[in-house]
């Protein structure tokens, strides 16, 4: 038979437990409250200001309404004005531009004597999510556009092309950007649970006192974490491309370059969390806060594009949106080093003042 009072001793006791170190009060009753708030504003599935390239050869007063008119409605911002069809692949591989749009010549004067007008878009299909809803976006406002010069509002014919993902299968966006979350994850989670395991057996103070310096036994903790590291990547780059046939169109010398000053941004955010946590629980708490904003503001899930303006210049500083556009870029695009230049060169200052700040303090820690 159970004894409720016996319960209710245990119970009374594990409160006590859960609730006497402050930064547990913090992690418990504060955090949700500000996650909630940042993802209030930060999770939205909505397409806003869908950076968009047009190359107008019509050039007419009508072809400029069309484009006035896609820019007043916030779904689009015209992110540049093309001269020549060859600007239109170099913005999408890059991903300076999700859609472009075409308007050929004779435009105006086919639509104003009834013939209609056929229009080209060409998407990036990776985020197939936001292309389909950026496309039902675009089509809505040029059956309007239509509706209001001719009276006939399928007018205009759209030609849609999604490049890299032809049939906007959700995965080929998706796929990839598991594979950055699982390794970051993995090197946050190894790194940061292997140092304060130390403390909670006991031997920690073995290890300080022993003849091993600080940076040997930093080394000593954080190398094997790198290798499983890149064994894990490849890895998971073997099944995304067998088992999900996502395809791998660019270098694997660039993927895994990209990946050391990754890795070592995680295991610089693992160290930074084992110098503030005292039990493994404290530190997979600390984990959980930092790795639920690191995913909603990858783009993971959501385009940071339809995040508020100052939600994302944030995300900037966040490693994962860098390795997820890097990945992308080199499994989808087939994007070079010319591509991704400004997005490694982020990775590997992140990197370096991680771990520059994370050495201080596991050094700190040791004395």
């Amino acid at each position: 038979m159970i004894s409720w009072s016996r319960v209710f001793r245990m119970g009374r006791k594990e409160m006590r437990q859960m609730l006497r170190d402050i930064r547990m009060r913090g992690v418990i009753f504060v955090a949700p409250l500000i996650q909630l708030v940042l993802f209030g504003y930060a999770v939205s599935t909505d397409v806003r200001q869908a950076p968009l390239i047009v190359l107008d050869l019509d050039r007419s007063a009508d072809s400029r309404a069309l484009v006035d008119r896609l820019t007043a409605s916030d779904y689009f911002q015209v992110v540049r004005q093309a001269e020549r069809v060859e600007e239109i692949p170099t913005a999408l591989e890059r991903g300076t531009a999700l859609l472009s749009l075409e308007i050929p010549p004779g435009f105006s004067r086919d639509l104003r004597a009834g013939r209609g007008a056929t229009m080209q878009v060409l998407l990036d299909g990776t985020d197939s999510n936001t292309g389909n809803i950026a496309l039902g976006y675009i089509q809505g406002i040029l059956r309007w556009i239509a509706q209001d010069l001719t009276g006939e509002p399928s007018g205009i014919v759209l030609e849609p092309r999604a490049w890299y993902n032809p049939s906007l299968e959700s995965r080929v966006w998706n796929v990839p950007a598991v594979m950055g979350a699982l390794l970051l994850l993995i090197t946050m989670l190894l790194t940061s649970l292997s140092v304060v395991r130390e403390r909670e057996v006991g031997t920690w103070e073995q290890l300080i006192v022993s003849p091993i310096t600080p940076t040997e036994l930093m080394l000593g903790k954080t190398l094997p974490v790198a290798v499983i590291g890149i064994v894990d990547l490849g890895l998971v780059s073997t099944l995304a491309v067998l088992w999900f046939d996502i395809p791998f169109r660019g270098s694997v010398l660039l993927l895994l370059g990209a990946a050391v000053p990754f890795l070592v941004a995680g295991l610089s955010l693992g160290l930074l969390i084992s110098t503030i946590s005292r039990t493994q629980q404290e530190a997979f708490m600390s984990m959980f806060l930092f790795m639920l904003p690191a995913l909603i503001f990858s783009g993971f899930m959501f385009p940071i594009s339809s995040m508020p303006e100052a939600f994302q210049v944030a995300t900037l500083v966040n490693p994962l949106r860098h390795f997820l556009e890097i990945v992308r870029g080199i499994l989808l695009k087939d994007a070079g080093l010319d591509d991704l230049w400004p997005q490694l060169l982020t990775l590997v200052t992140m990197a370096v003042l991680g771990m520059v700040v994370a050495t201080r303090r596991f050094r700190v820690m040791m004395t």
